[in-house]
């Protein structure tokens, strides 16, 4: 939802700050008053095309500031902002940070659409048209897209066997010789190396520790040694109370010795010099440097890959059973992929005269009988809407039709459908039986309970913000009120709806009413505007019925018109 607008020095708009609320806001002022300059400001908060032609005036730069809070619970609000030069080109910001202008109608998207004779209108674009009717017509995606997930799978896999056959001969041939290079050398303990350096010091120095166990064990065991001394400090002690546990110690030291003296002679019997085995020993240490050289950075890594070189040597040497198992499977994907195209088909063109004729109904209502509305779903499924505004007139796409009052009640009567589920007619009494609404579970276009909670614009696939802008050009009367009850119901399904009237019927129908008024301040010409209140509404539609704000016939009118719109609106 658009909160708060601020503009500065466009066109005849010197400063002007909006704060806007939920629900139908209407625009009303004057020819020339500035309203349209309104519109021209949210058109550039989205990257509309910014002209020099709009800077007011005397003034070096033209500013539009917006403030939207998305309906979605949780989303933070988003602060866009233009910056139109006298000279030069525009600039962009988002929440205050320098921006492409490409930024803002990104940021814009699913927040803002504006109907009348702009580009920034969602429902222009094929995709968007598309969405519409599968919403429409309840149409479910997720069977096709499954089935072209399954083929895009099938063909990645596909592209993993391998490329052409000599750079899958070539690859087959390198693995064949890695995976028998690491066979061969009968890898199993990953900690075979620590158990090689170990052996490989003990071999290599065997002489050398077999000297030094031999001299341990006469410096232990010989005449006047370690044991000697010790026993000889035994018998010093022997029988004397106050030492008796320190001589015990003695007995225990002296025991251990002797256990010491006899492992030194045992390591020393055995320590004998192996030259074969040491070169064996040296010979498997290098071969697993190697390994790790090619293959991993430890033994561990080394088997690992060897599993995995393997397991790839099995699946390019199975590669044209695998590929023939494949290419059969995507045989039978692409044809779910056909038959879940052909459902949707089936399915857009059977709803798609059902969504034309909902919304010629909605034209109808809206001062346009004679309209002709269509749906092309092409053979691709492509889904194209088209207008026929006059009897004679040929249809053609939304984005072509010239008027922009006659697109703007058609984007409203598209709107309505699409928010509804399907066509009522829009004066019905809410205790009248609805057999479409009844499976859309949609409210009374404008029957729901003035206290009821409004469901957000995006759960009903319209944007947060609807502006309407020229929807009421050529028009009057009960077509006038028509409009004004359509616009007011669109704003009860969840969207904020902006409209610029010259209507008084138009304008009872709105939540808030925002009169807009030129002035002469320092000898130049300023837009104003302001909020109206319930008497302050009286006054402004008295302007616009009669010319006459003052006219107690006029104002009567006025006060009927509200009362009979504040009447609708409470159903």
């Amino acid at each position: 939802m658009l909160t708060e607008l601020s503009i500065r020095n466009l066109g005849v708009i010197a400063e002007l700050d909006l704060l806007l609320g939920p629900g139908m806001t209407a625009l009303t002022g004057e020819t020339g008053t500035g309203k349209t300059m309104v519109v021209e400001a949210i058109d550039l908060l989205l990257g509309g095309r910014a002209d020099s032609v709009l800077v007011r005036p005397g003034a070096g730069e033209a500013r539009v500031d917006g403030r939207f809070v998305p309906a979605a619970s949780g989303e933070e609000e988003i602060v866009l902002a233009r910056v139109v030069p006298a000279g030069g080109r525009s600039r962009a910001y988002v929440n205050g940070a320098p921006a492409p202008v490409s930024a803002l109608a990104e940021a814009g998207d699913g927040l803002v659409d504006l109907h009348g004779q702009h580009t920034h209108q969602s429902l222009f674009s094929a995709t968007a048209q598309r969405a519409a009717l599968d919403a429409f017509a309840g149409i479910g995606l997720a069977p096709l897209q499954q089935a072209r997930d399954r083929v895009h799978q099938i063909d990645s896999d596909l592209a993993e066997l391998g490329g052409d056959a000599r750079s899958r001969a070539r690859e087959i041939d390198l693995l064949r010789f890695q995976v028998g290079e690491l066979e061969a050398a009968g890898l199993r303990d990953p900690g075979e190396d620590e158990a090689l350096e170990a052996e490989e010091d003990r071999l290599a120095d065997a002489t050398a520790h077999r000297e030094a166990a031999s001299r341990a064990h006469e410096l232990l065991t010989g005449d006047g040694g370690a044991g000697d001394g010790l026993r000889s400090a035994l018998a010093a002690l022997q029988g004397r109370a106050p030492v008796a546990a320190v001589e015990e110690r003695l007995r225990v030291l002296a025991a251990e010795t002797d256990d010491l003296a006899h492992d030194l002679r045992t390591v020393a019997d055995t320590l004998e010099d192996d030259p074969e085995r040491l070169a064996a020993v040296r010979e498997r240490r290098q071969l697993l440097h190697e390994l790790r050289r090619k293959y991993g950075e430890t033994l561990a890594g080394v088997l690992a890959y060897r599993t995995e070189a393997a397991n790839r040597l099995a699946e390019l040497e199975s590669h044209d059973e695998r590929v023939a198992a494949l290419e059969a499977d995507r045989e039978k994907a692409v044809a779910a992929v056909a038959k879940a195209e052909a459902a949707v088909l089936k399915a857009r063109r059977a709803a798609a005269p059902k969504l034309a004729g909902a919304i010629e109904e909605r034209l109808r209502e809206l001062a346009m009988p004679k309209a002709h509305f269509d749906v092309a779903v092409d053979d691709g499924g492509q889904v194209t809407f088209l207008l026929g505004a006059n009897p004679g007139e040929p249809a053609l796409p939304l984005a072509k039709v010239a008027s922009g009052g006659e697109l703007a009640r058609t984007m409203l009567a598209v709107r309505l459908v699409l928010t509804s589920g399907a066509p009522r007619p829009l004066g019905a009494a809410s205790g009248a039986p609805d057999p479409s609404g009844a499976a859309s579970g949609a409210p009374d276009t404008l029957g729901a309970a003035s206290g009821a909670p409004r469901p957000s614009g995006a759960a009903s696939g319209a944007p947060d913000t609807l502006v309407f802008d020229e929807v009421d050009a050529g028009i009057g009367g009960e077509a006038a009120v028509a409009v004004g009850r359509a616009l007011a119901a669109l704003a009860t399904r969840g969207s904020q709806v902006l409209v610029v009237t010259h209507l008084p019927q138009v304008a009872a129908f709105a939540d808030h009413q925002v009169a807009v008024w030129k002035e002469e301040a320092g000898g130049r010409t300023v837009a104003r505007a302001e909020v109206l209140d319930g008497p302050g509404r009286v006054t402004e539609l008295s302007r616009m019925l009669s010319g006459q704000p003052e006219s107690a016939a006029a104002r009567g009118h006025a006060e009927e018109l509200l009362a009979v719109a504040s009447k609708e609106r409470a159903r």
